[in-house]
């Protein structure tokens, strides 16, 4: 029987050159768009990957600083976020795929549905028009919310010892990565999702994390390809985004036990909230306005 663990580290590798390729292919040089990012955008990427090598989430906190700096424009968030942020999800994937104890086959089937998820999502996502994505992005970080704060509630499953899973437990989970994987391209974060459908399913907390970290990689890499391919991302604050995270993951590794992380977090729900809020309210008012276009039209 193959390697399942090599194949998926080998695809992985393959995916992530293939989306720089195409990424690299899709830039205009010849276009007035500037592609070096600024200092601030490069302090973000480092903060937003900082905070999720610590467990917290980027996608919930870049959705909050680029809407508040008013960067990307609506529509074009979820393409500018997750293009931006795969390569430093694909360089955590690496690690817990290689590093931790889970059943390889399980973890190559909830990578597959996610992969399919991701590709699905894409697809419709890069379709939509601004007011839906408003709307899914607004949900997007209160669901975040709620995930981060039943972790720091302690109502998060605490999980079981179990490395695998099988008969009904497994087509659950099969099915609900399916849909975690396309609310991946709105900005829904599959970590606190799946932690919890594994916890409760019984399997051991620390098998959960090649799970979280290989299906969310290989679904924004999917997603990212299917971004590009259609130009549904800013490409300044993107590559802010990517050129920012690698540092900020490296630090986060070596500074993550001298950091309050709980006051922290508590500070990033609050943020994340707020900006949901303001999400509904310019989703509100571009429905006004597309109702009086209609009106007058």
């Amino acid at each position: 029987m193959p390697d399942i663990r090599l194949l998926l580290l080998s695809a992985l590798g393959l995916l992530s050159a293939l989306f720089v390729w195409q990424w690299w292919r899709s830039l205009d040089r010849r276009s007035p768009e500037r592609l070096r990012p600024t200092p601030l955008q490069l302090l973000i990427g480092f903060v937003v990957s900082f905070l999720d090598t610590l467990g917290i989430g980027s996608l919930a906190t870049t959705t909050t600083l680029f809407k508040a700096l008013r960067m990307v424009p609506d529509e074009r968030l979820p393409g500018t976020m997750i293009v931006g942020l795969t390569l430093t999800v694909a360089a955590q994937a690496f690690i817990f795929i290689a590093r931790v104890d889970i059943d390889p086959l399980l973890l190559l089937l909830m990578i597959g549905t996610a992969l399919v998820g991701g590709w699905l999502g894409a697809g419709i996502v890069s379709r939509l028009p601004r007011r839906p994505i408003q709307v899914g992005m607004a949900t997007a970080l209160l669901v975040a919310a709620l995930f981060m704060t039943m972790s720091q509630l302690g109502r998060m499953p605490v999980g079981g010892t179990a490395l695998t899973l099988d008969g009904g437990a497994l087509w659950l989970a099969l099915a609900v990565n399916l849909v975690l994987g396309a609310l991946i391209m709105l900005g829904i974060g599959n970590y606190g999702p799946t932690f919890v459908l594994l916890a409760a399913l019984g399997m051991d907390p620390r098998a959960a994390f090649p799970i979280m970290m290989g299906s969310g990689a290989f679904a924004a890499l999917i997603g990212s390809i299917a971004f590009v391919k259609r130009q549904r991302q800013v490409n300044q604050p993107a590559l802010g985004l990517a050129l920012g995270g690698i540092p900020g993951v490296v630090v986060a590794a070596l500074l993550v036990t001298n950091l309050p992380i709980a006051a922290l977090r508590w500070l990033v729900i609050g943020v994340v909230v707020y900006a949901a809020l303001t999400m509904l309210r310019d989703a509100m008012r571009t429905s006004r306005s597309g109702e009086e276009v209609g009106a007058t039209g």
